[in-house]
């Protein structure tokens, strides 16, 4: 009896193995773990004015001294950084350095200075692929110059009140009479109640120089 036909027909424990391998095939395709990130992909590093307080998770764009803080790295991560003109000038001011994190992934460098102008931090660490990473802040020391007072705004710019403005004019009381020789012989009546003709008026202020009425 020929066995040519038996050959091409697969049997029950061949047919097992096939769909077992099958099963075993997609449980690896769909229990693969994600990629892993490599050690500090997830770090950063911020550019903060000296007046910045550490840990501030945003970059001051203009600085004069500032310095560099690192968060989010791997516990005792190297980085290493660099600073260079942007764009790029032949003997621009540089510099560098590195930090070796703590356990808590969060350093800082020390205060650093540079000339005024434009220039990029790139940073890599252990494991980092490709040119580092970067970014680009500007350095400007200019002092602030006070703006001057207006005009007229400063001392001795207002006159009147007790220092200017015409002096004078009769002292006026709670019931005192005026003395004669400090006003007119019309005022005089005036003040003292007194409705009579000048002239009379100044000859009995000059023979009563009491002030009576």
């Amino acid at each position: 009896m020929s066995t040519s036909s038996l050959s091409h027909r697969p049997g029950p424990r061949r047919g097992a193995s096939a769909l077992a391998a099958l099963a075993v095939a997609g449980a690896t395709l769909l229990g693969a773990p994600a990629a892993v990130a490599a050690p500090g992909d997830n770090g950063d590093v911020k550019i903060h004015d000296e007046s910045t307080p550490v840990g501030l998770q945003r970059d001051d764009p203009k600085v004069c001294h500032f310095y560099l803080d690192a968060f989010n790295f791997d516990a005792n991560q190297r980085v290493s950084w660099t600073i260079v003109t942007q764009p790029p000038v032949t003997g621009g001011a540089t510099l560098s350095g590195s930090l070796v994190l703590p356990a808590s992934g969060h350093g800082r460098t020390p205060d650093l200075v540079l000339p005024d102008g434009q220039y990029k931090l790139t940073w890599t660490f252990q494991g980092a692929t490709g040119a580092g990473k970067h970014k680009v802040f500007k350095v400007d020391c200019t002092p602030v110059t006070p703006t001057p007072p207006p005009p007229g705004g400063g001392p001795g710019g207002h006159h009147g009140g007790h220092h200017g403005g015409p002096h004078g004019g009769p002292p006026a009381g709670g019931g005192g009479l005026a003395h004669p020789q400090d006003f007119s012989p019309v005022a005089g009546a005036v003040a003292a109640g007194l409705v009579v003709a000048g002239g009379v008026v100044f000859l009995r202020l000059r023979h009563r120089p009491d002030g009576a009425a």
